[in-house]
């Protein structure tokens, strides 16, 4: 009997041990946010509609049909006239390696020079983990190379450059972190995300390869993260869940969103119509998984009974955002904020409409576009930081970001508010102008002419109409 007693009793507390192992361990992994920092152009890089009439021009390619279709297409974006482009651009000249490096280290150095101003406890000799994700340019030696030499850090450091991820490559490379801090206890992570404008301007006539020259604009980000415990008290976020979707084995997805040659040899990104179909499928396979660890199970039973109900009445059941007619899952059951990515209007108003969003749900995302333009993978710190600024992300929040990338895939994460968050960031020197008052761009009152019927049959030198 004692000996079944003293089995029992070790059985316990072997039990309770593994038990408290498992916390532990779960702490030592979480990922907190301290800080972040986004990119502002200086003010000779920025350019209104009317500068990008002028960029356009210089395209002694286009025909009038193209030049209608770019115009017109910059004017119905979504973005405003404050954003920004590399100086070759401005210029209307092709790119050289140092207008590429220096578009790189004006962006990355800006934000990482701010980010340890602001991080006064965490120096660069003390991060452990460098990640840095830049689609569309990767030069030797790397730029996370180019940052250890700036900043001197240490030799052991562990680094990682990502390309080719697209847009939401920045949750990507959180997801890279997270990963890693399952290995390194009290470690400090680094992420920086940025996209290089200035060899990729296409110059073709190709209408499916001309939107990025209309959406995306110079813009970036870093963000200081780490997992220890001590540091909990000075964290802004906390990651709950990060779910990431890549459906590339289909050849029409994996083809929607890709960088080739157009018919006369000039290069640029190619997006295809299957793109929003693509969209709609990863993003529905994602929230799959994401919905019933970030809703509460009051909404996940209450959504089974409504479709079990409809099921009755001879409709389909399925597990997504809209469930069919009048079946939905109410995600503001589980999420106070929505930072869509603001890669273009109809992104935004797509993502807004399937997930019953309103206006002031979205309305950091149509801020940040209209602002900043499409800056790529940095696009959802300049909405988070526009929801600072507004001083909306109140402790105990929850936030979802969403993007796509090309691939294709979708990637969402969801954050906890850890403390009540107000700095105006980015943002400080124009957040009391924003939302204005019209989302109406100026452009078309001034080249209205441009839809005249009667200009189809003539073939006109537009390279002079700016001069």
């Amino acid at each position: 009997m004692e000996i079944f007693t003293t089995m029992c009793l070790l059985t316990l507390y072997y039990g309770f041990f593994c038990l408290c192992k498992l916390v532990l361990q779960k702490r030592d992994q979480s990922c907190y946010m301290l800080a972040y920092e986004c990119y502002k152009a200086k003010e000779d890089m920025k350019v209104n509609s009317d500068s990008c009439a002028k960029i356009v021009m210089q395209n002694k390619n286009l025909g009038l049909e193209e030049l209608r279709f770019l115009l017109k297409t910059i004017v119905n974006s979504g973005i405003g006239e404050e954003t920004s482009c590399p100086r070759n651009i401005i210029e209307c000249r092709n790119s050289t390696i140092e207008d590429e490096l220096h578009e790189m280290d004006g962006i990355i150095f800006d934000t990482l020079d701010k980010l340890f101003a602001r991080s006064t406890s965490i120096s660069p000799s003390q991060i452990d983990i460098l990640v840095v994700n830049v689609s569309m340019f990767s030069p030797a030696p790397s730029l996370t190379s180019r940052i250890i030499n700036r900043y001197k850090m240490r030799e052991d450091i562990k680094t990682f450059n990502l390309s080719g991820m697209g847009c939401s490559a920045s949750l990507i490379a959180i997801d890279v972190v997270q990963n890693l801090f399952k290995s390194y206890k009290n470690a400090n992570a680094i992420v920086v995300s940025t996209e290089s404008l200035a060899p990729n301007w296409y110059c073709g006539k190709e209408k499916s390869m001309m939107l990025t020259n209309c959406l995306f604009r110079s813009g970036g980000c870093s963000m200081l993260f780490t997992n220890n415990r001590d540091l909990k008290h000075r964290a802004m976020l906390k990651l709950k869940h990060l779910v990431r979707t890549h459906i590339g084995s289909s050849n029409e997805a994996y083809d929607c969103c890709i960088q080739a040659e157009d018919e006369s040899g000039y290069q640029g990104f190619r997006l295809t119509k299957y793109l929003t179909k693509a969209a709609a499928l990863a993003f529905t396979m994602n929230l799959q998984i994401l919905v019933p660890k970030m809703l509460p199970l009051r909404e996940i039973f209450r959504y089974l009974l409504a479709s079990l109900l409809h099921n009755l009445s001879n409709k389909s059941q399925n597990l997504e955002a809209d469930g069919g007619d009048g079946v939905k899952l109410n995600l503001k059951t589980g999420i106070e904020h929505f930072c869509i990515h603001p890669g273009g209007r109809a992104i935004i108003d797509g993502i807004g409409k399937s997930l019953g969003l309103s206006d002031y749900d979205v309305e950091p995302s149509r801020m940040a576009l209209y602002r900043f333009g499409n800056t790529s993978a940095a696009g959802f710190w300049y909405a988070l930081g526009y929801m600072e600024a507004k001083q909306r992300l109140k402790k105990g929040n929850r936030i979802l970001m969403s993007g796509f990338g090309a691939g294709f895939k979708c990637n969402n994460i969801v954050w906890e508010v850890l403390k009540d968050l107000e700095d105006a960031n980015v943002w400080k020197d124009c957040i009391d102008s924003y939302p204005p008052e019209t989302l109406v761009n100026p452009f078309m009152e001034k080249y209205g002419w441009l839809n005249d019927e009667y200009l189809s049959f003539l073939r006109l030198d537009f390279s002079q109409i700016f001069a």
